[in-house]
């Protein structure tokens, strides 16, 4: 990769939205040319900065003024019972205005819920694909063996968590190594298993995605996806295993993370 092809790749890498094998070669081009690196690292600076400006606008006192003279007064809402109900102008728009508020709360709701979704549903196909691109010959693993003690510190330095190493040979899932890569624009720790002929990827990162309440269940392109918090960590687990082994799986590697997080 040379300079040209990597700066049109900076924006794209810092919004999360390049692949793993493009975002590992960006990376790696960046760690090698000090004028790329500069480059990234003041768009970096520039994405921080611009999400921590106070940008909301507080709305001045003056207009709750005029909205509560707008609306009726308890008094005027009292009805002697021996007369009809003789809607005003005045509160037609007061309830208009109610009405339009509590719709702007519930939309408001609604819009929070659907970003979640798509949040989660992003993550998921970026994982899944990370974990077909896992399969190539050479890609599975860049440290190759089933000792959890020399597994885990592999990745001391390289992603920002200590993810849990648990050996389940003895429970039928093999530990074959680990590897970095990468999702949603960050790096991620991959803890590579095997069930008779199935390879399962375990991505464990800080967050990634949204929490879910329990474990959410996917299948993407034939593959099965689980998705769990826990110990203060995300945990992504993709296999072609059968479904209701991958939920063993998950169950195992939950009972064994303490609550606190991984030892």
């Amino acid at each position: 990769m040379n300079c040209a092809e990597c700066e049109i790749l900076l924006h794209p890498l810092i919004d999360g939205e390049l692949d793993a094998f493009h975002a590992r070669d960006v990376e790696a081009h960046a760690a090698t040319c000090p004028g790329c690196a500069e480059k990234l690292k003041a768009f970096r600076a520039m994405r921080q900065t611009m999400a921590g400006a106070d940008l909301k606008f507080a709305a001045p006192a003056s207009l709750r003024n005029r909205i509560e003279a707008a609306l009726p007064s308890p008094a005027a809402q009292i009805i002697a019972p021996s007369k009809f109900f003789q809607p005003s102008r005045r509160t037609f728009f007061g309830g208009f205005a109610v009405g339009s508020a509590l719709s702007a709360a519930i939309a408001a709701t609604l819009v929070v819920g659907v970003f979640r979704n798509d949040q989660n549903q992003q993550v998921a196909d970026e994982v899944v694909s990370a974990h077909i691109r896992s399969l190539q010959a050479g890609h599975l693993m860049d440290v190759e063996t089933s000792d959890q003690h020399t597994v885990k510190p592999w990745f001391d330095g390289r992603v920002d968590v200590a993810p849990p190493v648990i050996d389940l040979t003895a429970q039928g899932f093999t530990l074959l190594g680990g590897r970095l890569d990468y999702i949603d624009g960050e790096p991620v720790a991959s803890v590579v298993y095997q069930r008779r002929k199935h390879v399962i990827n375990l991505f464990v990162a800080q967050r990634l995605g949204t929490k879910p309440a329990g474990v959410m269940t996917k299948t993407i392109q034939g593959y099965n996806v689980r998705h769990w918090s826990e110990g203060g960590l995300d945990f992504w687990a993709v296999s072609d295993l059968a479904g209701d082994e991958l939920d063993e799986f998950v169950q195992k590697i939950s009972a064994a993370v303490p609550p606190s997080g991984p030892s």
